[in-house]
């Protein structure tokens, strides 16, 4: 008996890059960040029940149970705070010198103002390699229809800190709730070419 192979075992590491592309005023920014840990992501599930036909303890029929994929939690580990993460997040204001673009401070939306964060997608690189320890592409990952939570900030004596952000991907009727591309660069990240103190927009690449 023949069994086809598999065309394609394709092994990844690493959390090499992630990228938040946001739309404002008709115009999409994307923000990326090196200094990802990890991404953990967790499936929400709308599960129903079993039916179950049971005559005189004798199972005469089944309806089973049946679950629908409805989005992703995701969890991102950083290694550094990023204002302009976390500004998308949850809203709020990064401030910037405008002389020389280097941030001077972040301000989160005031208590019970009903603000929040944008809606965005989350794309994660992971890095393909070959038997002889060369990357030949990368795997994308993109989340659609993203939005953050309220973030919280402790520290730790001898320890840096490590922020961790709670996502939820939901996506819209007829989307998949993500996709899989493989690319053969990771993409340029370059510096602003211009940023506004106080524009609450973080600027774009």
């Amino acid at each position: 008996m023949s069994v086809m192979k598999s065309k394609a075992e394709i092994p990844t590491i690493d959390c090499e890059l992630v990228t938040i592309e946001v739309t404002r005023s008709n115009t999409t920014y994307e923000f990326g960040f090196t200094t990802a840990k990890s991404i953990g992501v967790e499936p929400q599930l709308e599960e129903t029940d079993a039916v179950k036909l049971m005559i005189k303890g004798k199972l005469k029929a089944q309806k089973p149970k049946s679950s629908v994929l409805t989005g992703n939690e995701i969890t991102l580990k950083d290694n550094v705070f990023n204002p302009e993460l976390v500004e998308v997040l949850q809203g709020g204001t990064v401030t910037y010198d405008q002389a020389t673009g280097v941030v001077t401070g972040y301000t989160p939306p005031t208590a019970g103002s009903g603000t929040g964060g944008e809606t965005f997608r989350l794309n994660a690189y992971s890095a393909q390699y070959n038997a002889a320890g060369q990357i030949v592409n990368y795997e994308k990952i993109s989340y659609p229809n993203c939005t953050g939570s309220p973030v919280a900030f402790g520290a730790e004596d001898g320890t840096f800190r490590a922020p961790e952000y709670k996502i939820i991907s939901a996506p819209s009727a007829d989307e998949a709730p993500y996709t899989i591309s493989y690319v053969d660069a990771l993409p340029t990240l370059v510096d602003p070419s211009a940023v506004s103190s106080g524009s609450g927009s973080g600027s774009g690449t």
